[in-house]
């Protein structure tokens, strides 16, 4: 469907949607007129609203004769129509004193911080995915813990301590333990998971079989304990969205969404789509596929880590948000986890 406008009706929408951002009601065509200072008879103004209905940007609530927009209205109105004020000095969108309590040696607080942060700007709800770990160990031991039972202590670079209980092919002593042990802190100490993988796939031909398999195994649990030694996703806020009028009275709506919140698996998924792409991006009224509720928007960035990206950001609240600001909100709080994590 072609929604190409012509200024005037450009005009009426982008004030009907700031209206009714600002305002969270039906705007009439006798604001309209008002607040467009154009010189429009209600009859035009009418006729207008008529188009804009048609193409599926505005709709007219059961009970009231005024308009508000769509899921499309917000999509045409973000790309097309938004005026982003520049980022002020006084710290007005990014306080002075979230970058000094951020802690770059901890960077699990630097994430809680900046989705707390993230809240309490936009007073609507902050997810931060965290940085990808690459499951570098700088020490590996095996312990025997009973008949094909060993203990593999993996120690990160971080000090970071996991542990994995892995079950052998058949029992191993020792000595071959301590073999394995050596070895492996030897030849590998320093690397990621994955390139140890990569290069015992290479020299396992120049290891007793046995040896071999034990490692394997290790490395396996190893990177399995790291993937799952950090929170994936820390959502702050939640409970922002229950004094949103839009979703005030409707528990049906409510209930979805706090089940999203809890189970996180789609939140990574979304958020993972998004640390694909350079700067900030919008998905409107289930546009994500991800999170397919009408009534939400996401607006998400992604953060690096000395030049590459590791996670991403964002903030989740109604498709009637102030989107100039919520964009300034996540592109601040973007550039100072960076900062933050990009600190030695």
């Amino acid at each position: 469907m072609n929604t190409a406008l012509d200024d005037r009706a450009r005009s009426l929408l982008k004030i009907l949607v700031e209206r009714y951002i600002a305002d969270g009601q039906p705007v009439g065509s006798r604001t309209l007129s008002r607040a467009s200072g154009l010189e429009l008879s209600p009859a035009t103004i009418r006729n207008v609203m008529a188009d804009l209905e048609e193409l599926g940007l505005i709709a007219s609530p059961h009970t009231s004769a005024g308009r508000i927009p769509t899921a499309r209205g917000y999509r045409l109105f973000v790309d097309t129509m938004l005026t982003s004020r520049p980022l002020t000095a006084d710290g007005a969108v990014a306080p002075p004193q979230f970058d000094a309590a951020l802690q770059p040696d901890q960077p699990q607080r630097v994430i809680a911080q900046a989705a707390s942060l993230l809240s309490n700007l936009s007073n609507f709800v902050g997810v931060v995915t965290a940085p990808r770990k690459h499951g570098v160990f700088r020490h590996i031991e095996f312990m025997r813990l009973g008949e094909r039972r060993v203990l593999v202590i993996l120690v990160a670079p971080d000090g970071d301590v996991q542990n994995r209980v892995i079950v052998t092919a058949r029992d191993h002593s020792l000595a071959e333990l301590v073999e394995a042990t050596n070895y492996i802190n030897t030849h590998y100490a320093g690397l990621s998971v994955e390139a140890v993988r990569e290069r015992l796939k290479n020299e396992v031909d120049q290891l007793r079989a046995e040896i071999s398999h034990l490692m394997q195994a290790a490395v396996q649990a190893g990177g399995e304990a790291f993937s799952e030694s950090v929170e994936q996703v820390v959502v702050s806020g939640e409970r922002n969205l229950l004094s949103v009028q839009d979703f005030g009275n409707d528990m049906g709506s409510l209930r979805k969404l706090f089940d999203l919140f809890e189970h996180k698996t789609q939140l990574m998924r979304l958020l993972d789509v998004s640390s694909r792409a350079e700067g900030v991006r919008i998905f409107i009224g289930g546009e994500s596929q991800v999170v397919p509720y009408e009534e939400l928007s996401v607006v998400s960035a992604p953060y690096e880590v000395d030049g590459q990206v590791v996670g991403t950001l964002g903030v989740i609240g109604p498709t009637r948000m102030a989107y100039d600001r919520m964009i300034q909100i996540v592109d601040v709080t973007s550039r100072l986890v960076t900062h933050a994590l990009s600190q030695k």
